[in-house]
């Protein structure tokens, strides 16, 4: 193939936006629009390598001992497919956060879905996955074919949902059980997918009581331990949050927090006013802003403890159905300028916490969020300063995006922990 085929067929192994791109290569999304436009005729050889590398394959320059630079308009290249070790997943509910995680990582060669456990028929599974009301269609070809879903050569089963343990994991030889339901967060609850042959459970929800582990992407990720078979992933508001208090605290110094998520409804809301036991959440999710009670102080508290009691915090549900924002207000030990600010989450973006935190300088809006693989996206019109006493600074996230794909990072991060 020459480097314009090559860089053709790359592209068509990923659905992803020249953004993902960026996030899981390291060459700008402004790289990747200009090869779009001249269907790669000068796309660099290092750009093909390393996106053939996150693709799965090993490129070779065919031509390279007849004296041609792989730089050359002549150079012609072949894909040699590695043998990759895919991690075996069992994904246990498929709400939003489950499709999320599929839609991201079935085309991944690092992942493989084994099973889906769900209460929705598998007619209706297929369905919502295959079309999204704010991701849109697939656009892959995924064919429901009895109770598999098959695609690219690959097979998912589809199995009835029940309460963990129902579902026996070690049939299905899986490494590795995300709990996406939302409604288990006690050890003794989600020890009975262990109990029925997962190796390690993954909860996409802050636990009830203790269990092995609280992970957050660039909060306390290198402490984890092959020994963790029971492992929270906390909430998507709560890591938003960890970030920011991370950056403020570690470039000013940070006295202590009050902070307000503007989240977009949730699928637990009802469309009109109907009986719940929490009266505000009984009101119709559509027509009104609804306050809320966030666990994300508590659980950043835990993780970073030296703000026990020291950050405090409220939800607020609004009348859209994805695209959210976290608005902190700090107390700080020394008060920085609006510049100074808003250089420490730039210059975050780009070294250490690089493809969780996205900075931008645009005036951006809830929807702009959307599709973000990032954990946060950071506001700087938004940042400001009261009296020389508070600070203010504003975040946006897609609430169910960016989580899942820290999701499987975290399981992806087990993984290698396992091989050493």
């Amino acid at each position: 193939m020459n480097r314009s085929e090559t860089f053709i067929y790359l592209l068509s192994k990923k659905t992803w936006t020249d953004y993902e791109w960026e996030k899981q290569t390291g060459i700008t999304r402004a790289t990747f629009g200009n090869n779009r436009k001249n269907t790669g005729q000068t796309v660099k050889a290092k750009t093909l390598e390393v996106m053939a590398e996150v693709c799965g394959y090993q490129l070779n320059q065919t031509n390279a001992k007849d004296g041609v630079s792989p730089n050359d308009p002549n150079a012609e290249f072949q894909l040699l497919e590695n043998k990759i070790e895919k991690i075996k997943i069992g994904l246990f509910g498929f709400g939003r956060i489950g499709r999320n995680i599929f839609r991201i990582g079935y085309e991944d060669p690092r992942f493989e879905f084994i099973a889906i456990s769900d209460l929705g028929n598998v007619e209706a599974m297929h369905y919502l996955l295959m079309r999204d009301s704010i991701h849109g269609a697939m656009k892959s070809e995924i064919n429901l074919e009895g109770k598999d879903l098959l695609y690219n050569g690959s097979s998912t089963r589809l199995l009835p949902g029940a309460a963990p343990g129902s579902i026996p994991w070690d049939a299905f030889d899986v490494d590795i059980v995300i709990d996406s339901t939302g409604a288990y967060r006690k050890r003794e609850e989600l020890q009975m997918h262990i109990d029925s042959g997962a190796k390690r459970v993954l909860v996409s929800k802050p636990p009830a009581n203790e269990i092995d582990r609280i992970v957050i992407q660039g909060i306390n990720e290198d402490q984890i331990d092959s020994d963790d078979k029971i492992i929270s992933t906390t909430s998507s508001t709560t890591q938003v949050l960890a970030l920011m208090m991370k950056v403020l605290d570690e470039s000013f110094g940070v006295n202590r927090a009050m902070m307000t998520t503007v989240h977009a409804y949730t699928s637990d809301q009802p469309l009109a006013d109907a009986v719940r036991s929490d009266l505000r959440r009984s009101r119709s999710a559509v027509e009104n802003i609804i306050p809320n009670e966030t666990w994300a102080p508590d659980y950043v508290s835990q993780l970073m403890p030296k703000f026990k009691d020291k950050i405090s915090g409220i939800a607020m549900n609004v009348p859209v159905a994805n695209g959210s924002c976290v608005d902190l207000t700090t107390e700080m030990s020394k008060m920085p300028s609006v510049e100074e600010v808003n250089k420490s989450f730039e210059d975050a973006s780009s070294n250490e916490l690089k493809g969780l935190v996205r900075f931008t300088e645009d005036p951006i809006v809830s929807s702009d969020a959307i599709g973000g693989g990032e954990t946060m996206l950071f506001d700087s019109k938004a940042t400001m300063i009261a009296s020389e006493k508070l600070l203010k600074t504003v975040a946006w996230f897609d609430n169910g995006w960016g989580f899942a794909n820290r999701i499987l990072e975290l399981a992806e991060a087990y993984s290698k922990k396992e091989r050493i």
